[in-house]
């Protein structure tokens, strides 16, 4: 697993990073709209952990049941579960995006309790609190990603399932220069498992905390994977999903999202 090789402060950091995603509004900070939560609570509706919209085979049926949205704040995908009849508790690093949760509900009438915390250390829940877990693309931002499967295990109810999704490591190798990509070359250097604060190089990692970006990990498949078995779940479904805005080169070449979904035994 990635780890830092000097003591920065990097969920400080990323908490900064994310405050101002939120103010700023970015993609996975932008609220859903009321016309959303009115079909939501209408039995239409449709949730997001990668572009293309989850299946709801995944997620069974929700009502009534304790859901735990897992540094996905943001005022998109509790609300929507909420207005479709689970109880919601969303968990975030970042105030601001539990903020904007806070303000859907308001606005909706809605019922969500929001707890603010690192991803690694779920302390905050009782074990075996919850039936099911949502993790849309989040544990990119931590270290240790191992701990935060052996944390949702803990919280889960017998039978409980985690669903969650992430990015194929392979977009964390290549050489991020764009003239690699104007030339149609993916010029790998980074080795897995990858680390800002490891593989950067002083400029470039002094560049990218004064530009205000968050710090990342790119995890192994056998963190991502293996992790999540060793954890104890068993991992019955799995799909990948194409970026349809692709970043890297690698993107228009394969999908690099993947989304798991794991059962506590």
């Amino acid at each position: 697993m990635a780890k830092p090789i000097h003591h920065f402060d990097f969920l400080s950091h990323n908490r900064a990073a994310w405050d101002q995603q939120a103010r700023d509004q970015q993609a996975w900070s932008r609220p859903v709209s009321h016309e959303l939560i009115r079909a939501a609570r209408h039995g239409d509706w449709e949730l997001h952990i990668t572009p293309k919209p989850l299946s709801k085979a995944w997620l069974g049926d929700i009502v009534g049941k304790n859901i735990l949205c897992l540094a996905s704040a943001g005022g998109q995908q509790a609300p929507v579960l909420v207005a479709a009849g689970a109880n919601v508790t969303v968990f975030d690093l970042s105030d601001q995006q539990l903020q904007q949760d806070r303000m859907v509900a308001e606005r909706e009438g809605l019922q969500l309790k929001t707890v603010q915390g690192d991803m690694c250390d779920l302390q905050a829940f009782q074990d075996a609190e919850f039936d099911l877990i949502i993790q849309p693309i989040s544990n990119l931002y931590v270290a240790d990603v191992e701990a935060v499967w052996r944390e949702c295990y803990r919280v889960l109810k017998p039978q409980g399932v985690l669903i969650a999704s992430f990015y194929n490591p392979v977009v964390f190798i290549a050489d991020r220069n764009p003239e690699y990509a104007k030339q149609g070359l993916i010029h790998p250097i980074y080795k897995l498992p990858y680390s800002d604060l490891q593989d950067l190089s002083a400029e470039a990692i002094n560049a990218k905390l004064q530009a205000g970006e968050a710090v990342v990990f790119g995890h192994s498949l056998t963190d991502l994977i293996q992790g999540q078995l060793a954890a104890g779940f068993f991992i019955q479904s799995f799909y990948e999903d194409d970026q349809p805005q692709p970043r890297f080169l690698v993107d228009q070449f394969m999908p690099t999202f993947l989304a798991t979904r794991a059962i506590k035994n």
